[in-house]
């Protein structure tokens, strides 16, 4: 008996630890996301507006990326097709981490994105946010971000040029960068676009959350 309440204890201990870390986080996290917002929503930073993207081309995006955008609270982990990364977490990740690596630090972007970022920052902000500064790949070994520079790199051609197969290639890439490369996994590129196409016309349907690549039959 003596012994099961020296483990319940230490138990307890060790929670209240974890709990006052992770409550650590997430409360630098709020006092510093006004300025990281203000910063990324810099001038010189913000090549496009979400009027410089049809409905159609924001629809794709959201349904492609986040289907439950305005509605979850910055992670989502039931919604069909959806993922393990929300337009939130995705921007925490970019926005918060000098370097990321799987394990805590998703737990701290989960946190981040759902007590901080998220409930801070206005939904049309962070799509605004993520159009802007969304990771597209590497070229000329440097990272690309944004659509605009995106569509400069692999299209050379402005963002409001691309037809729809050049703007759904981007959406490709989003998910994994480098394992659907425009330029050096065009294979890739050309399968996941045919099958988020297949998605977007409605013949597809996503099975779970995390059938995010619709191959799943």
């Amino acid at each position: 008996m003596k012994k099961i309440k020296i483990v319940l204890l230490s138990l307890g201990i060790l929670l209240t630890i974890v709990f006052a870390y992770y409550l650590v986080i997430v409360m630098d996290a709020r006092a510093k996301t006004p300025e990281i917002v203000s910063r990324a929503l810099s001038p010189d930073k913000i090549k496009l507006e979400l009027s410089d993207l049809t409905e159609e081309q924001l629809d794709a995006l959201l349904k492609i990326q986040d289907p439950n955008f305005y509605h979850h609270k910055g992670f989502d982990i039931s919604t069909p097709g959806a993922g393990v990364t929300t337009l939130s977490q995705g921007l925490v990740k970019l926005f918060y981490f000098e370097r990321f690596k799987p394990g805590i630090a998703k737990i701290k972007q989960s946190l981040i994105a759902r007590f901080a970022f998220d409930p801070l920052t206005p939904k049309d902000t962070i799509l605004k946010l993520f159009i802007n500064h969304a990771y597209m790949g590497q070229g000329n070994r440097k990272a690309i971000y944004g659509f605009e520079n995106a569509a400069e790199f692999y299209f050379n051609k402005p963002f409001k040029e691309l037809n729809n197969d050049e703007y759904l290639a981007l959406i490709a890439m989003i998910r994994a960068p480098n394992t659907f490369h425009f330029i050096n996994k065009r294979e890739a590129n050309d399968l996941r676009v045919s099958r988020i196409k297949r998605y977007l016309s409605g013949n597809y349907t996503p099975k779970d959350n995390g059938d995010f690549l619709y191959d799943q039959e």
